[in-house]
């Protein structure tokens, strides 16, 4: 599993213009966590600027050349997304700055073949390594792991369907406590001899 730290992401995303649907779709994967059949089957009624949020209902793949949208990969799939303010102001002026999309159509009618081309050439342009475009459902679990978010409010966000498939997923990424731990266990003890003794 590779991931982007958030460094890396911001070069990366540098090489589009912020008007650009390649900047608005690259966005949204790192800061939602959503699997990209989840955008891609995204339309205007699935989001809701007052409440800030996505909801993911459906996903969308391609095969014997026709469009497909299907239920989401688990029950838990099923999810409604909070969104940070950015993120919001910047899917308002993309659906504003294009009418010709209707309440039910698709927000970005593309593929993952193309999410990979454009991936590819922003990692070209950009120098950074790149990486599949799944892995960056990875980088937003690993951003959310290093801001110090528990595994039940990442397993909710990327609606895994079970706590033992983000364990099993990130629990590499989880910092050491054992150190933390010992020395807790330490000043415990040391604070209650201390305490006893003066009684």
């Amino acid at each position: 599993m590779k991931f982007w730290t958030i460094e890396q992401f911001t070069r990366f995303i540098s090489s589009f213009p912020a008007d650009s649907i390649e900047y608005m779709i690259f966005n949204l994967l790192f800061y939602t966590g959503m699997r990209s059949g989840e955008l891609l089957a995204l339309t205007p009624s699935d989001f809701n600027e007052k409440e800030k949020s996505i909801q993911v209902n459906k996903t969308y793949s391609r095969l014997h050349k026709k469009d497909i949208i299907t239920s989401p990969k688990t029950e838990k799939g099923n999810r409604a997304i909070l969104l940070p303010q950015f993120i919001v102001d910047m899917l308002t002026d993309y659906i504003n700055r294009s009418p010709y999309i209707k309440q039910n159509e698709r927000i970005f009618p593309c593929s993952k073949f193309w999410l990979f081309r454009h991936m590819k050439l922003g990692c070209k342009l950009s120098g950074v390594e790149q990486i599949r475009i799944h892995d960056l459902r990875h980088s937003h679990a690993s951003l959310l792991i290093e801001m110090g978010f528990s595994p039940l409010l990442i397993k909710e966000r990327l609606g895994h369907e079970d706590i033992k498939t983000t364990l099993q997923t990130y629990s590499h990424l989880y910092p050491s406590k054992q150190e933390e731990l010992i020395d807790k266990l330490n000043d415990i003890r040391n604070n209650s001899i201390k305490m006893v003794s003066k009684a």
